[in-house]
C-alpha cells in the first residue's frame, strides 16, 4: 500500500496487521500523529489515550510474534468513542462540566470491551453536545467541534466529534449515540457512513443515559463494510447475569458483513415523499434523488402517515424524560449548564404527565401505521438533513421560506425515525452541494440492518457514495 497508514479503511487495517505487512504499534502510532497533528483545528477529541493503546498495541504484536493472536476482524484498528461511553480510569463527561466532578469509571462500557474483544485498540474520546442534547456539537465546555472539510462549519451533533474523526482520517471507526439522530446528523455533514441500528439491538450497558426509551448506540465508519465489521463485532445481548440495560432486546447477533455483497436485486424500495421532501432544501433532495436512482426505487414517492405527529411525541417524550433526569442538578447546579440545555432540560421538568402518555399513546400509533408502509417496501429512503454544514454560531435557517431555529431543527428528518426505533444508515452523498456532502438515510424494518446496509454497498461500490478523508 502507497497511502499512509492513517488513510486505510479498517478492513485493510486489520488485514495487513494479521499479515505483520504493519505492527499494530506501528499502525496506531500513525494514527496518534494524525491525531496530534490536526486536532487542535477539528477539536473532534476531549482525551487522548496514548499510553493505553500503545499498550495494548504492543501486547498484540507480541502475541502475532509468538504466534498467539487470533486473526480478528478488527485486528489493531484504532477507534475512538463519543464521551459518554465509560472508559476504564476516565471521568465520563457527557458533554458537561457537571459530570467532571464524578469519580472515573472503573470498566470499559460493553461496547467498548466488545469492539475491542475483536481486535480494535482504543485510542480516545470524542466531543458531543451537553448531554446528548443537540445536534450542532457547539459546546461551550470543550469548545466547537469542527467540520474537517470546511473548519468554519458544524460537524453536526450530537455525535459531532465522532463524525468529525472520522473525516479528519485520525481513526477509521468511532462510536455515537443516536437518540433523535445524533449518529445520522453528523454522517450527513462530515461525509461519512453511519448506523443507528434497530432501538434494543446494541446494549448500552457503560454509557450515559440521554432518554432511555429513545436510545441507540451505533457505529460511524470511513466505509461500509468498516460500518458492517464494527457492527457485527458489539451485537448481541447483555449476559444474563448482568443485565442492566431494560431496553436491550434478547435477541441473537445476526452478522452482516458477510452478506454485504448480495446486492439489492429483487428488493423493493420507495422514497419517502411529502414532510421529508417539504423539509429539505434542494441539495438534500437532489440526494436522495442520485440515490434512488442508482437503486432503482420506485418513482412514486412514499407517504409515512402521522410523520408530523410522530416528531411532536419525539420532543415531548425527549423533553420530560430529559427534564426528569436531570431535576436534582437543575436545581441545586443550574448554572453549570449549557444555557441552552438548561432551558430545555427546565421545560421538559414541567410538562404534565398527561401530556407525555398522549405522546406515548401517538408513538404507538404511529410505529402501527410505520409497519403498514414497511409491509410493501424492503427500505425507504429519505434526507438526512435537510441541508449541508452550516456556519458554526448559525442561530436560525431558511428552509423553503420558513425561518427556522436550527439547532433543533437539523435533525427534522431523523427524528421521527427515531422515534419508533427503525434502523437507518447514512449514507454520503457528494456534488449536490457546492464543496460539502449530504446525507441521505436508507431505512429499513425492524431487525433488518442487512438490507440497509448491502444497498449502502451498493452504491459505495458505484461511486454514489463514499467517505473522503479530509484534505484540512
Amino acid at each position: 500500500m502507497t497511502a499512509p497508514w492513517w488513510q486505510q479503511d479498517a478492513a485493510g487495517m486489520a488485514q495487513a496487521v494479521a499479515a505483520r505487512d504493519v505492527s499494530a504499534t506501528a499502525l496506531v502510532t500513525a494514527c496518534l500523529d494524525r491525531i496530534e497533528h490536526t486536532d487542535a483545528r477539528v477539536n473532534a477529541f476531549t482525551a487522548v489515550l496514548r499510553a493505553r493503546a500503545l499498550a495494548r498495541a504492543a501486547r498484540i504484536d507480541a502475541g502475532l510474534a509468538a504466534g498467539t493472536q487470533a486473526a480478528l476482524p478488527l485486528l489493531g484498528v484504532p477507534f475512538a468513542v463519543k464521551n459518554l461511553f465509560d472508559v476504564a480510569g476516565l471521568t465520563t463527561l457527557a458533554g458537561s462540566k457537571i459530570e467532571r466532578d464524578r469519580p472515573p469509571a472503573r470498566a470499559d462500557g460493553l461496547l467498548v470491551q466488545r469492539l475491542e474483544a475483536a481486535g480494535a485498540i482504543l485510542v480516545g474520546a470524542l466531543n458531543m453536545d451537553e448531554y446528548a442534547y443537540g445536534f450542532t456539537t457547539e459546546n461551550s465546555h470543550e469548545g466547537a467541534c469542527h467540520n474537517p472539510h470546511d473548519l468554519a462549519r458544524i460537524a453536526g451533533g450530537s455525535s459531532g466529534g465522532s463524525g468529525a474523526a472520522v473525516a479528519a482520517g485520525q481513526v477509521p471507526i468511532t462510536l455515537g449515540s443516536d437518540t433523535n439522530g445524533s449518529i445520522r446528523v453528523p454522517s450527513s455533514l462530515c461525509g461519512v457512513f453511519g448506523l443507528k441500528p434497530t432501538f434494543g439491538r446494541l446494549p448500552r450497558t457503560g454509557s450515559f443515559p440521554f432518554i432511555s426509551s429513545l436510545d441507540h448506540l451505533g457505529p460511524m465508519a470511513r466505509s461500509v463494510r468498516d460500518l458492517a465489521l464494527a457492527y457485527d463485532a458489539m451485537q448481541g445481548p447483555e449476559a444474563p447475569a448482568a443485565h442492566t440495560d431494560a431496553g436491550c432486546a434478547q435477541r441473537p447477533a445476526e452478522p452482516v458483513a458477510r452478506d454485504l455483497d448480495k446486492g439489492i436485486t429483487g428488493l423493493r424500495i420507495g422514497v419517502l415523499g411529502g414532510y421529508f421532501a417539504d423539509n429539505a432544501l434542494p441539495e438534500a433532495r437532489a440526494a436522495v434523488a442520485r440515490v434512488a436512482q442508482a437503486l432503482g426505487a420506485q418513482a412514486e414517492p412514499v407517504e409515512l402517515p402521522l410523520v408530523e405527529a410522530g416528531r411532536a411525541a419525539a420532543f415531548l417524550i425527549t423533553n420530560a424524560e430529559a427534564g426528569a433526569l436531570h431535576l436534582d442538578n437543575l436545581r441545586t447546579r443550574a448554572a453549570d449548564f449549557e444555557p441552552l440545555s438548561r432551558d430545555r432540560f427546565l421545560a421538559g421538568a414541567l410538562i404534565p404527565a398527561a401530556w407525555v402518555a398522549r405522546a406515548q399513546r401517538v408513538r404507538s400509533r404511529y410505529a402501527h401505521e410505520a409497519a403498514r408502509v414497511l409491509s410493501r417496501y424492503d427500505l425507504l429512503l429519505a434526507p438526512a438533513t435537510p441541508c449541508a454544514a452550516t456556519p458554526i454560531g448559525t442561530e436560525r435557517f431558511d428552509l423553503n421560506g420558513r425561518d427556522l431555529p436550527l439547532r433543533p431543527n437539523m435533525g427534522l428528518l431523523t427524528q421521527p425515525l427515531s422515534c419508533i426505533g427503525l434502523p437507518a444508515c447514512a449514507v454520503p452523498v457528494w456534488g449536490t452541494h457546492a464543496s460539502l456532502p449530504i446525507g441521505v438515510q436508507i431505512i429499513a424494518a425492524p431487525w433488518r440492518e442487512d438490507l440497509a446496509l448491502r444497498a449502502a454497498a451498493v452504491l459505495e461500490a458505484a461511486g454514489i457514495c463514499r467517505a473522503p478523508i479530509a484534505t484540512l
